[in-house]
This record gives C-alpha cells, structure tokens and sequence, in this order.
C-alpha cells in the first residue's frame, strides 16, 4: 500500500461521517454519535497525515506551498469543531457549523485527492510513498486509541 491509498481510505470514511452528521436531528444520540466518529476520525487523520505526508513534503521545494495550504484547511475544521464542541447539539447554529464543516472536509478531500496528490506523486520515490504510509497506518491508529 502507498500513502495515497492509506490516506483514501480515511477520506472514503471522513466522507461518509460527514454526511451523516448533518442528516441527524436536534440534541440526539444519533447526532452525537456521528459527530464524534468525524471528530475522532479527523484528528487521527490530521495527525498522522501532517506528519507523515506534508512535513515530507514541506521538505521539497515544489510541496512546501501545498503542504501550508492543506495544513491550513486541517486548523480552519479543527476550528469549527471547536465551535461545535461550545454550542448546544439541539441549538440551530449547531446544524449551520456541522454544515460548514462537512463542506470544508468535502472540499479539502477533493482538493486533496485531484491537486495535491498528483503534485506529490512526483515528487516523492516510489519506496518513499510505501514507507509513509506504513508509518501513517500506525500513526493513526494510535491517534484513534487516544481519541
């Protein structure tokens, strides 16, 4: 497996997650469950992904600028799940925030998976792209067993 698939993997279910979310209801068990399955799921994907894909990349001269810009986008999610972790689930301005953040992970993934992606195939070794994803994999598994 190459990071790309392994970090695939995550979107396919940070995906998922996020349209679920904003399908519940109200201050339900359903919301907050769906809600911390995102969470949960974002934090152990930023995590291992800022470590193991864009620090690696930031090394190279041609993935520093996409590097900044994607680890941007990971702190502008963090900050609206802040925003969420203070509102009131039953609250009307929670469903607009989880709104918000379901489409800042859309348009993060796809900007991911159709820009960023294609810029760090080539720039990274083949042998390169398997040894950060194992060690993603296992980053990430242990973000989730701290989550």
């Amino acid at each position: 497996m190459n990071i790309f698939e392994a970090l695939r993997e995550s979107h396919d279910r940070q995906r998922t997650y996020a349209v679920a979310l904003i399908q519940t209801h109200g201050e339900s068990e359903q919301r907050a469950e769906a809600y911390q399955q995102l969470k949960d799921e974002l934090h152990a994907h930023e995590t291992a992904e800022e470590r193991f894909f864009y620090v690696p990349l930031m090394k190279l001269d041609g993935g520093v600028d996409l590097s900044r810009h994607a680890i941007s986008e990971h702190h502008e999610m963090d900050e609206l799940m802040e925003q969420l972790d203070e509102t009131e689930m039953s609250s009307p301005a929670w469903l607009a925030t989880a709104k918000k953040l379901a489409d800042k992970v859309h348009h993060h993934l796809k900007e991911e998976e159709q820009k960023f992606f294609q810029v760090a195939g080539k720039l990274l070794e083949d042998q390169q792209k398997e040894t950060l994803a194992g060690k993603y994999i296992k980053e990430f598994n242990e973000q989730l067993g701290e989550a």
